[in-house]
């Protein structure tokens, strides 16, 4: 039998106070928590638990192009190796770097349940899958080793794991982060990237930048779920003394709706009309679900009046909850109380708490990003080293070997008459003064390295590694050269991951008061307190649209001069500084313009509105938009139409860049609010390109670079009538490269002109291509001369038009249509215009004189 465990064989009992006791056990097991459990590290931004599942992930392989593997795999490995605790905390964590509402820039790829802003929980582990995103892998893993960071045993001495992670971006800014420890608490808001780059990059050039400075670059915490912050006070604390108070808004407006026309109203009277209350953005953290049953809680009980009814309209496009308004209820009053007494208006706590060298301090924002370069000088000097003395390394052994190839047949001869490898090494090293290293190298070296383009790759590598080895010892040599490539690092990491920012901020004055909210009522009926003024009957007017997207009204036509010598040329040159009229339509007052911006709205313009211009070709159709419509350039709109009346039976068709397709009714865009009206989600990357008016029995004809056209059935079949929200179907499928150049809607006996890069044209009959369905590749309607060549557009062939072709040397051509004949689908046309050295076309317009009417946006 065992002998008995003797805990006291000293024979002495030292005698310990309780108190003193339980002090030290309680200060060990808080250090413990706030060092190994609950606070991150300032370098890399990351709590232990989420630094062992990013380097378990890495060591698995599940790479961004990789396929993803189940989650419970992964936990399982980070808890066999890593993290010995339970198995739904380390879930937990996993799940919470995959969702997009709590991780700014999710560092992991999820495929599969993995919960809402509702607070619905994930699905098991063993059901979803995931694998390392984009961001990070580059901004975390990329230079993980042991010559980058420092490694440590793990609890049971099996593994080694990384200290910390090889950050090459501040992850506990951009992505921020929230831990409770013993006796402190951590709660860092995220930011945006580009911001935190911008203010990084700054502190390089000039470490003594003015806080005032560094606010301006990063003026505010970017919250995943966008809102609103009110008031800049609790941001500069925060900044500043690493704690503040950040009062957050969702973004909310008041819309004026008209009511059900089943009711008995009285005409022209306001109770016609009611406000109700639009959600679209909530704070950060705050869970939906429970906000609206707050809500419905508080209009139970009385504390918030005038609310009719509460829906959740999101959908997986985006968040919307609208809040119905009593008739006579006051929409400014009712969103105050929301703010007061709900969440819709919340306060997040900053506590910037962080270990710095193991030890939690509270930072400042300038000392957080300070530590992070402090960090990357570091962990960029022990990789430059590294590398450096690798290639010295491999160096020597080039070196050996080119001596060896330079002396063959005495190397030849030593190989020969050594009567073994070691008396061959030692004969080496004496003969051909070479280091014990290069005689064993040469001993390992294949016969086939003494070919003729062995040694040329022998000698190239050699000057490689020349060059490479100066590089190094030039960054390791000098401090600026090393935050040079540092501040180039930075930079491709902004281009390749930064994004606008989500969380708007308010203005200083307005930080007080309730944010300003739009009143949305129908175009055609104001409702009016007082009594209404007499309108002026409708009036016969032409519009008319330019080149250049301008947009005019007169009261008669003009149709365009020839600026050529002879009126019976086809071709005519026009001056570079000319605008001119493409389309000119004739309408009442009463018309609208319906315009389509590239992000997948669709405004509303007046006719009314539109300046008279008798001599000037107007103004830019695009300032006639509402100013948040406005993008990056001045050419937002894809598409527009004259419309007098929205009850045609004529469908509208949208083409994005990416070859997403779908068709909506005419009569969606009856009732335009301000603000405008999305006509189509769009996903990220993607651009509306086309519009067109159609209807049913015509057909579809969509054109690539490639000289290819599919001929889609306008019918519920191909192109089903779907939803505003709907995001479409994949029309054709796209070859690498390839591109999307037109979208035009015509009649069977049709015909369509079709032109090249190189000015080659070629007009066929829309009968000569086969008819396809959604989704296929196309037929190829027009070949090319050269394999450079490309097809830039396609225009209908309407009688008494003309094609404008623009090159991109700014010249311009007018061809009627009517010269070109008709051709079969092989070939690849005629040559139209003479181009000059490297010049191309462009671009690709339709000119449509005033005697063409397109009421509909189409000519009858």
């Amino acid at each position: 039998m065992a002998k008995q465990l003797n805990l006291f064989s000293t024979g002495r009992v030292i005698a310990t106070p309780l108190h003193a006791e339980m002090q030290q056990s309680y200060l060990e097991y808080a250090m413990s928590v706030i060092v190994g459990r609950a606070l991150p590290d300032v370098r890399d931004g990351l709590k232990p638990v989420h630094r062992r599942i990013l380097y378990a992930m890495h060591e698995l392989g599940l790479m961004p192009d990789r396929p993803y593997r189940k989650c419970a795999r992964v936990v399982g490995d980070v808890l066999g190796k890593y993290h010995p605790h339970g198995d739904q905390a380390v879930y937990d964590a996993l799940v919470r770097m995959v969702q997009d509402f709590s991780c700014r820039y999710p560092l992991l790829d999820g495929h599969g349940n993995f919960g809402s802003v509702d607070n619905d929980p994930p699905a098991a582990m063993r059901y979803t899958e995931t694998r390392l995103a984009p961001i990070g892998r580059e901004a975390l893993l990329l230079e993980i080793g042991e010559a980058t960071v420092d490694f440590t045993p793990n609890f049971d001495n099996s593994q080694a794991e990384p200290t910390v992670l090889p950050a090459r971006l501040p992850v506990l800014l951009i992505n921020g982060c929230a831990g409770i420890a013993v006796g402190m608490a951590t709660n860092v808001p995220p930011h945006n990237l580009g911001e935190i780059v911008d203010g990084a990059i700054a502190l390089i050039d000039r470490p003594d930048l003015p806080d005032e400075k560094l606010f301006k670059l990063i003026p505010a915490p970017d919250f995943p779920t966008g809102g609103e912050i009110v008031g800049t006070e609790g941001i500069e604390s925060a900044y500043k003394t690493g704690r503040g108070s950040i009062l957050v808004r969702g973004v909310a407006a008041i819309e004026r709706v008209q009511q059900s026309r089943g009711r008995k109203l009285r005409h022209n009277s306001t109770h016609r009309y009611r406000d109700r209350i639009v959600v679209t953005e909530l704070p950060y953290q705050v869970n939906k679900a429970a906000w609206i049953e707050k809500i419905a809680d508080l209009v139970n009980h009385g504390k918030i009046e005038g609310i009719a009814d509460v829906r959740d309209e999101s959908d997986r496009s985006g968040m919307r909850v609208a809040i119905e308004l009593k008739r006579d209820a006051d929409g400014r009053a009712i969103l105050d109380n929301l703010y007061k007494q709900t969440p819709l208006q919340s306060t997040f706590g900053a506590i910037m708490l962080a270990l710095v060298n193991g030890q939690p301090r509270q930072l400042t924002l300038r000392q957080m990003l300070q530590e992070f370069l402090n960090f990357r000088e570091v962990t960029l000097t022990r990789q430059y080293s590294y590398e450096l003395q690798q290639a010295q390394k491999r160096l020597h052994l080039v070196e050996g070997l080119r001596v060896a190839l330079a002396r063959l047949d005495a190397t030849i001869n030593i190989l020969r008459n050594a009567p073994d490898g070691t008396t061959a090494k030692a004969m080496l090293q004496e003969q051909l003064q070479l280091s014990d290293r290069q005689s064993d190298a040469i001993l390992g070296m294949p016969m086939r390295r003494l070919t003729g383009m062995e040694q040329q790759n022998l000698q190239a590598e050699f000057e490689q590694l020349s060059d490479r080895i100066q590089e190094l010892q030039h960054l390791l040599g000098d401090r600026e050269e090393l935050f040079k490539a540092l501040k180039k690092e930075l930079r491709s990491l902004k281009r390749k991951y930064g994004n606008p920012r989500r969380t708007k901020l308010a203005n200083g004055e307005n930080s007080s008061q309730s944010p300003k909210t739009t009143l949305q009522t129908p175009k055609t009926q104001t409702p009016k307190t007082q009594t209404p003024k007499p309108q002026a009957p409708p009036e016969k007017t032409w519009v008319e649209f330019s080149y250049q997207g301008y947009v005019g009204r007169t009261s008669t036509p003009r149709e365009e001069k020839s600026t050529g010598k002879s009126q019976k040329k086809s071709v005519q040159f026009l001056k570079n500084k000319d605008d001119f009229t493409v389309e000119t339509q004739c309408c009442l007052t009463t018309a609208d313009i319906l315009a389509f911006a590239k992000d997948g709205k669709v405004y509303s313009v007046s006719v009314k509105d539109i300046p008279p211009s008798s001599k000037s070709r107007g103004i830019p159709l695009v300032n006639l938009l509402p100013q948040s419509s406005k993008g990056e350039s001045e050419r937002t709109i894809a598409a527009r139409f004259v419309l007098s009346d929205y009850s045609l039976d004529y469908q509208t068709i949208l083409l994005t860049q990416q070859g997403r397709i779908k068709r909506l009714p005419l009569s969606e865009f009856a009732q335009i609010t301000g603000r405008g009206l999305t006509a189509m989600k769009l996903k990220d990357g993607d651009r509306l390109c086309y519009a067109c008016l159609t209807k049913a029995g015509e057909q579809l004809l969509v054109a690539t670079t490639g000289g290819r056209i599919l001929r889609l059935e306008v019918n519920d079949e191909q192109i089903p009538i779907l939803g505003r929200t709907a995001q479409g179907y994949q029309a054709l499928r796209l070859r690498k490269q390839e591109k999307l150049v037109g979208c035009i809607c015509v009649g069977a006996d049709d015909s369509l002109l079709m032109v090249s890069q190189q000015g080659y044209a070629k007009r066929i009959s829309v009968h000569l291509l086969a008819i396809g369905r959604r989704g296929d590749i196309g037929t190829q309607a027009l070949q090319f001369m050269n394999k450079t060549d490309a097809m830039i557009g396609i225009v209908p062939a309407i009688a008494k038009s003309e094609v404008i072709l623009a090159s991109n040397a700014r010249r311009l051509w007018r061809v009627p249509t009517d010269s070109f004949s008709l051709s079969g689908r092989d070939g690849c046309g005629s040559a139209i215009v003479q181009l000059n050295q490297d010049e191309k076309i462009a671009d690709v317009s339709l000119l449509l004189p005033a005697s063409v009417e397109r009421s509909t946006g189409r000519s009858k």
